[in-house]
């Protein structure tokens, strides 16, 4: 492991926290300005990705200036002082992003996720205080999941009541973003098994995060495990997140709409590399009695399915985002599952044509691609890894089960 080209040894040592921000962050004025700001992030976050990638180099400064930038509060309502995108808006900015680099693509989506839950289940006087600290460039981590649980929901991480504060024991794993985080919302259990955001400060007594993420993709998403040993969290950061499944609401649906904008970009970097490889460095097929790869008809119709493809999951995407627009606007059984099976369609074809482009690649790109020198299997690594968060089997049987019988998806995080 690799921080600001210094290497350390990988003792499974908790690692310190981070500091807060000493300057407050931008505030984004609206949709447009929201993706012009995404397209310079992502021009100064692109050059050393494939490095970081390869030498597991932490992105410190890369993650400061992408969440100083103010594209980590541009879902803050507007009553707050925040942008409140579209979240159409919102997916395209990560698709942005992770077309440069998935893994700091990936550390946002907690941290939204979370902000889009605080909207939902909290009371006015705890969003002011926690949408105050987002919109000052504060980021969130998270600790949701656990690995030895039978579940993905199962979790045996609990907190007990202290008066103004509670305690919170446990450990967790795929915790994305959770090593350079300020704030670490840990999910955690009451007395009557309902899951809260506990949000816990980084560097609290008893919070420890452990670099030990071994993937071969996603290298670089300050993921691990986190040790929970009798951490106090005040209550005023206690979030009832359970209550945003108790009743239909669009919190599954916005969490997984930002997995597929994860796996858009990863599909659109691929399939540019690839264009740019054949059109630069790949060799024309002997029997093609051509002079460049690029002008191989073969060739052409498989980049122009890539591209079809490509585009028709960003058509999915963009109207996912719109259908969770109106299930925030107006929560009904019939708008959340309007959103939950557009952006289940979404994810089915931003997987598809994630695995698809980054196979690709080197089919189209010809063996001097696999040279490491270029990088390019970390395109396929990073959206191998990342499309397993959920499997696309089940997205196309809540579909259509929907469409069949009329059973709207479960409401949960994975839905």
């Amino acid at each position: 492991m690799t921080i600001a080209g210094q290497k350390i040894e990988a003792e499974r040592k908790p690692v310190p926290g981070v500091s807060r921000p000493t300057a407050e962050a931008h505030v984004i004025r609206d949709d447009a300005e929201a993706i012009a700001v995404a397209e310079r992030i992502a021009d100064r976050i692109r050059p050393g990705a494939a490095r970081r990638d390869a030498e597991r180099i932490w992105p410190v400064a890369e993650l400061d200036a992408y969440s100083q930038s103010g594209l980590w509060s541009i879902n803050v309502p507007k009553a707050f002082g925040g942008p409140e995108v579209s979240y159409a808006t919102l997916a395209k900015v990560i698709e942005i992003v992770s077309a440069a680099d998935p893994s700091i693509g990936q550390i946002t989506q907690n941290h939204l996720g979370v902000v889009a839950a605080i909207r939902t289940v909290s009371d006015e006087a705890q969003q002011a205080l926690l949408f105050s600290e987002v919109l000052k460039g504060v980021r969130f981590g998270n600790a949701f999941s656990e690995f030895g649980s039978k579940r993905a929901a199962d979790f045996e991480t609990r907190f007990t009541d202290a008066g103004d504060h509670v305690i919170v024991t446990g450990r967790k794993f795929y915790s994305s973003g959770a090593l350079l985080a300020h704030l670490v919302p840990i999910v955690a259990l009451d007395e009557e098994g309902r899951a809260w955001y506990a949000i816990a400060d980084r560097n609290a007594e008893g919070l420890g995060v452990i670099d030990d993420w071994s993937a071969f993709g996603q290298r670089t998403t300050l993921s691990g495990t986190v040790i929970l040993d009798g951490v106090k969290v005040p209550k005023t950061h206690l979030v009832p997140g359970y209550k945003g499944y108790e009743v239909p609401t669009a919190d599954g649906a916005i969490f997984q709409l930002i997995q597929v904008a994860v796996d858009t970009g990863i599909a659109r970097a691929a399939i540019a590399d690839t264009i740019d490889f054949v059109r630069t460095r790949s060799r024309p097929w002997v029997d093609s009695g051509l002079d460049r790869a690029s002008d191989d008809p073969y060739t052409i119709a498989a980049v122009g399915a890539l591209q079809v493809r490509l585009h028709a999951a960003q058509a999915l995407q963009d109207l996912a985002g719109h259908a969770v627009d109106r299930a925030v606007a107006e929560p009904t059984a019939d708008t959340v599952a309007a959103a939950q099976i557009a952006t289940a369609e979404a994810k089915i074809l931003s997987t598809e044509i994630a695995i698809e482009a980054t196979n690709k690649l080197f089919e189209l790109a010809g063996t001097r691609s696999t040279l490491a020198e270029h990088g390019l299997d970390r395109h396929w690594r990073n959206a191998r890894t990342h499309t397993l968060h959920d499997p696309v089997r089940w997205k196309y049987a809540i579909v259509g089960n929907h469409a069949l019988n009329g059973v709207n998806p479960p409401l949960h995080a994975w839905s």
